[in-house]
């Protein structure tokens, strides 16, 4: 497939529109149309689907994500540079696109889009883990997506999926796996990129699942989750000992040892202890 419509290469579209990547936006463009789409497709039937894109530079992803079907992509882009070429593809698919310029971090899509709703996106290095933080945390739950398909440097995609004991396991672990199931479905070097990054990158695919994981109120697990992570080393009796004067019975009541560390309690571990820290 070395076409997905009449448009043209996006080279070419970069070279019209005197496009160059800034660091300063955390863009790398990827350019690859065969790519784009397979990345579109990791999304599944976008039949019937509003679709979120957050920094779609040229619009790569965004034409991946028409060309597969979606009913209409809201994409918010940062980089007035990259709007005329955006502008090109709205007339291509007419009624199907809609561009706002601005910071996604400071825009409600919700006022734009009609459910069903997806998110697709190569984020932004330097905005991707807090945009994915906040669809994580949302107040009330499920929230507005059915899934997330996202571009991460492959560190940040390997936090995400971790699991207890490893290295990468940690706060977007259980933030993720809490309330949704994620995997990674690509993995795509650093010379698939204009300019490449001096990282290999990874597209994670979250589903929302309709009720959260186990039993647990949010701020309660987030806040004994971020305490026990920010001092990972720390056996937890210690590292918690801030959350509530008896933290050791409470650990205990929840089955973890009080000299257990964070990285080796399970997701429903931390679930148990955060009801057992609300139960006052």
């Amino acid at each position: 497939m070395s076409a997905i419509d009449d448009l043209p290469p996006l080279s070419r579209v970069i070279a019209d529109h005197g496009l160059s990547a800034r660091k300063s936006l955390g863009q790398n463009f990827l350019l690859d149309l065969n790519l784009t789409a397979k990345i579109a497709r990791q999304a599944g039937d976008l039949t019937g689907v509003d679709v979120l894109e957050i920094g779609p530079g040229p619009g790569g992803l965004t034409r991946g994500l028409l060309a597969e079907g979606a009913r209409k992509v809201l994409a918010i882009e940062k980089d007035a540079r990259c709007l005329p070429a955006l502008g090109e593809i709205v007339g291509a698919y007419p009624g199907r696109l809609q561009v706002i310029e601005g910071d996604a971090l400071d825009i409600d899509p919700l006022a734009h889009l009609e459910a069903p709703i997806r998110v697709a996106a190569n984020l932004p290095y330097n905005v991707g883990t807090e945009l994915l933080v906040r669809w994580l945390t949302p107040p009330d739950w499920p929230p507005f997506w059915q899934s997330l398909t996202l571009m991460f440097q492959r560190e940040v995609a390997e936090r995400i999926v971790a699991a207890p004991g490893s290295k990468a396991y940690g706060r977007l672990a259980l933030l993720a796996q809490w309330r949704a199931d994620a995997k990674i479905v690509m993995s795509l070097p650093p010379e698939a990129f204009t300019p490449p990054p001096k990282v290999s990158s990874a597209v994670v695919h979250l589903t929302a699942l309709p009720a959260p994981r186990f039993e647990a109120d949010a701020l309660v697990l987030n806040r004994v989750v971020a305490a026990a992570f920010n001092q990972r080393r720390k056996m937890l009796r210690s590292a918690l000992k801030g959350i509530a004067p008896d933290i050791e019975d409470r650990l205990r009541a929840a089955g973890i040892a009080p000299t257990e560390r964070a990285e080796q309690v399970s997701l429903e571990g931390f679930c148990a202890l955060a009801r057992a820290v609300a139960a006052g």
